[in-house]
């Protein structure tokens, strides 16, 4: 089973004070003028990885769907289970829970995965990964305005208050006291001697507008994408995508997304969307068409030269197509 230590606050968090020294070589990613109220969700079928020969191969792909999950500020990640697909060798782990693990590891901060992660045979080859240097992943000379953190074993200041792993050369005092290895985000005090905030993680995203990470979710198959939804009112747009969706969309530019809160977007696996529904009991006895699951169903590569796309691929052309959408109807 996948082990996550426990969390305050509902989901997940970006930059102020610690006590650093000089800036990081490479510039931490940037602040909005304003927070973001609204999120990103991307949901594929964990069984990708099933087509990989080796565990170098199924690492690395799972590497670029985080890599393209934190480029385009993805908040939340579900690895759905598609019926019909083949079963993974004895000697592998499922393909979703195999994903799972390895997003869970790669959005860790560097400073805390072995703290919160056991030695794992998933995890082998998770060194040859590219590293996401999301903003949730700051350096230990770097002044942020926020840090992830993890509540440590020791006492904590004489005043109750617990002490927590953040980066840096020494640990710092939080405002409250809690279970020890409960992960947490903290606003670091803006003068010396107080103790830093535990917010809720969403705060840097609503606060600054940063990308803090994301959640993983497991679902145990497509309709549970949508049931399981931990936003309050489910996704207000959803979107599929597929090589037989609407390839119009991209000729000119009254195209517009719809304003949304939440926005879904779903990928298929090597065949695509279609057989993931048809292998459905309950959707297939219902006749129901796959477009008909999504408020747009769209092709997100008209015209393009290969028969297929594979899905990590998919990942990097279809984000980069949305991204002026989805921030024009999410800020809207």
């Amino acid at each position: 089973a996948l082990r996550r230590p426990p969390r305050v606050g509902p989901l997940r968090p970006p930059p102020a004070a610690a006590s650093a020294a000089a800036p990081p070589p490479a510039a931490a990613p940037a602040a909005s003028s304003s927070g973001r109220a609204w999120t990103v969700s991307l949901a594929l079928p964990g069984s990708i990885v099933d087509n990989a020969q080796t565990q170098e191969l199924r690492s690395h792909l799972v590497g670029q769907v985080a890599r393209a999950a934190t480029i385009f500020n993805v908040d939340e990640i579900v690895v759905f289970s598609s019926d019909g697909a083949s079963p993974a060798a004895p000697q592998r782990t499922d393909g979703s829970v195999f994903m799972a693990r390895l997003l869970q590891y790669l959005e860790c901060p560097q400073y805390l995965r072995k703290a919160i992660f056991p030695m794992h045979p998933d995890l082998r080859c998770v060194g040859l990964l590219a590293p996401l240097d999301a903003a949730n992943h700051p350096r230990a000379t770097e002044q942020c305005a926020y840090r992830e953190g993890l509540i440590s074993e020791k006492g904590g200041s004489k005043d109750g208050r617990s002490g927590a792993i953040v980066g840096l050369p020494k640990e710092v005092s939080v405002d409250r006291r809690l279970p020890a290895g409960t992960r947490v985000t903290v606003r670091m005090p803006s003068r010396p001697g107080e103790p830093a905030a535990v917010v809720p993680p969403r705060e840097p995203r609503e606060k600054l507008g940063l990308h803090w990470g994301f959640s993983v979710r497991l679902a145990k198959d497509l309709p549970s994408v949508w049931s399981e939804c931990p936003f309050g009112g489910g996704y207000d747009l959803s979107l599929g995508t597929s090589d037989k969706g609407d390839s119009d969309w991209l000729q000119g530019e009254g195209f517009r997304l719809p304003a949304f809160k939440h926005l879904l977007i779903v990928f298929g696996g090597v065949e695509g969307l279609e057989p993931v529904v048809e292998a459905h009991p309950e959707l297939a006895a219902h006749g129901i068409e796959t477009s008909a699951l999504f408020d747009l169903y769209l092709n997100l590569c008209p015209g393009q030269g290969s028969r297929t796309i594979r899905t990590e691929e998919a990942l990097l052309v279809g984000l980069a197509a949305l991204q002026p959408h989805t921030r024009r109807a999410g800020a809207s």
